[in-house]
Order: C-alpha cells, then sequence, then structure tokens
C-alpha cells in the first residue's frame, strides 16, 4: 500500500521548494521517494520529477488551441487529466510502493470552485493510495490580520472539500521577522483561538472598517469549526522537516502500517514533539514582550 502527500497552497507559497527539500529528507532516510508535477504552469522544477503533467498536456498549447486565459488553460488541463486518470496510474505503477509527493497547482479557484482537483485525489485514494494533503500558507500572512483570516478561511474550505487527513503548515518560518512584528506569541496562530483578540488589531482605515462585520463573520466561521491549526516550517532546518514529517506520517497512517518507516513508533505516541517544536521555533526567531506579543530579534541568521 503507497503512501503519499498532496501539496497544496496559494502561489508563492513554497510547494515546489517543500516537495525538493521533503524528498532530500526522506532519501536520507532511506524511504524512497518521487515527486509527481500536476502543475501545469510550472515552470521550476527543484526536484527529480518522476512524473509530469507536461508529458501529457502543455498548458500554452491548450491556451492557444482553446483560447483560453491562465486560469481557463489551468482548469482545461486539469479537466484534461481527469479524463485521462489511466495516463497518470500507468505511469504511477512504474512507481510501485514508493512514498509520492503530488505537488499540485497553486490557483486557489482550483480547490474553492471546481471539482477536478477533488475528482483527482480521490481517484488516487481508489488506487489504494494513503495520502495526506499538507496545506502550506506563507507565514507573512500572519504579520497583517485581514490576510491571515483570509488564509484561515482558504485553509477550512480546502479541509471540508477535500475531506482527506489535512496538515497545515506556516512555511517560511525563518523568514517571517523581515516582515515585521506579530501581534501575540506564534501559539496564537499555529493554535488558532480567541481570534476576536485579532480584530483588535485591524486597521481602521475606510477600507477595513467597511469590511469589519465581514471579518468578524469569517472568524466566527472559523472559530465555530475549530479544525484548523498550524505546524511551523523551516525548510532548511532538518528538525523542523523531521516535525513536520513525524505529524504528516501519523495523519496518512505511515507509522502504523509501513515496514519502511524509519522512526521509533514509542517517539509518535509522545504529543510533547509539536509543542516543543513550537517552543523552539518561538525561541529561535522570536522573543516575547511583557504583554505577550512577539518582538524581532536583530541579525537572525536564517542558514
Amino acid at each position: 500500500m503507497p503512501f503519499g502527500q498532496v501539496v497544496v497552497g496559494p502561489p508563492g507559497s513554497g510547494k515546489s521548494t517543500y516537495c525538493a527539500g521533503m524528498q532530500q529528507f526522506m532519501k536520507s532516510l532511506n524511504r524512497d521517494a518521487i515527486v509527481v508535477n500536476l502543475d501545469p504552469a510550472s515552470d521550476y522544477k527543484p526536484y527529480e520529477c518522476a512524473i509530469d503533467i507536461a508529458d501529457l498536456i502543455d498548458l500554452r498549447r491548450a491556451m492557444e488551441k482553446q483560447k483560453l486565459g491562465p486560469n481557463g488553460g489551468m482548469v482545461y488541463c486539469l479537466q484534461y487529466l481527469g479524463k485521462n486518470l489511466a495516463w497518470l496510474k500507468g505511469r504511477l505503477d512504474e512507481h510501485d510502493d514508493k512514498y509520492v509527493l503530488f505537488d499540485m497547482p497553486g490557483q486557489v479557484e482550483l480547490y474553492t470552485h471546481h471539482e477536478e482537483v477533488r475528482a483527482i485525489v480521490e481517484s488516487i485514494e481508489k488506487w489504494d493510495y494513503r495520502i495526506s494533503v499538507v496545506n502550506l500558507v506563507d507565514a507573512h500572512y500572519c504579520i497583517d490580520p485581514t490576510t491571515f483570516i483570509s488564509a484561515l478561511l482558504l485553509s477550512l474550505s480546502m479541509m471540508m472539500r477535500l475531506e482527506l487527513p489535512h496538515v497545515n503548515i506556516l512555511s517560511k518560518i525563518d523568514l517571517l521577522p523581515r516582515y515585521g512584528e506579530l501581534k501575540y506569541n506564534l501559539d496564537f496562530y499555529t493554535e488558532v483561538h480567541d481570534l476576536e483578540y485579532l480584530l483588535l488589531h485591524l486597521d481602521e482605515s475606510r477600507w477595513s472598517a467597511k469590511y469589519k462585520k465581514l471579518n468578524e463573520a469569517i472568524s466566527g466561521v472559523v472559530t465555530n469549526y475549530s479544525l484548523v491549526s498550524f505546524t511551523t516550517l523551516d525548510i532548511q532546518d532538518k528538525h523542523s522537516v523531521y516535525t513536520v514529517l513525524k505529524i504528516v506520517d501519523k495523519s496518512n497512517g505511515y507509522i502504523h502500517l509501513s515496514k519502511e518507516n524509519p522512526f521509533s513508533p514509542s517517539a509518535f505516541h509522545e504529543t510533547s514533539f509539536e509543542l516543543d517544536h513550537l517552543n523552539d521555533t518561538q525561541e529561535k526567531f522570536f522573543s516575547a514582550t511583557s504583554d505577550g506579543g512577539p518582538i524581532v530579534e536583530e541579525n537572525i541568521d536564517t542558514e
């Protein structure tokens, strides 16, 4: 029974970089992993790509032939893939029992308004793959309350529509101090609790005031469902990558069913490793002020 991760997230969230870093890390653990690129618009592939949707359909040619724009062309390519899933299955069968990282498109409407991605992942499940969704959200969204609330709603929407084990990640956490101060400590954003406190920091401009009730309503929806939480990731830090991999392995069942698992099962019964990882991240990149809000440290070495 093969295992895998469906890597999603908005454009620029670091999906391809994540796949490359995770693939390299897995190789260091003697776990045989391949990357499958299902993003027709991807020109940058920093990883060894075993299967590429570009071998099935070319986005630019599809746009020219169908007279479509970039977003319409993307939808068309995924619809074409959906009608030719036998091609994908045949290519995956060539890599039998290997761990698979699916690098997905970043256009959010594919997950919120269309059914193509959902149909594809449902087919992959039917092929007896044990998969989890890894949703990357750029950590700099935490700086502005409105963008963070939007990211929460998008994450919740993906969780509800894809209906798979879901791991939400604040990516590029090492770059966050460069963008400014957080209003609260890091655990406020990872645990996603007490969002009403975040609403207190909304900009009092006319634009923000106009949508204040909308932000309150969205925050209420996210809080009522109580499904969204995050872990953090610095893809250059092997300990950070290791923590994320342990969380994903728990979500897709790899730890329980795979003989290839290099980790000790007893380690996964410890619930403190996620908290320890969060505390280490907080100490590495931030220091707490007396009122609980973090301030940015100067001269931080992110290498």
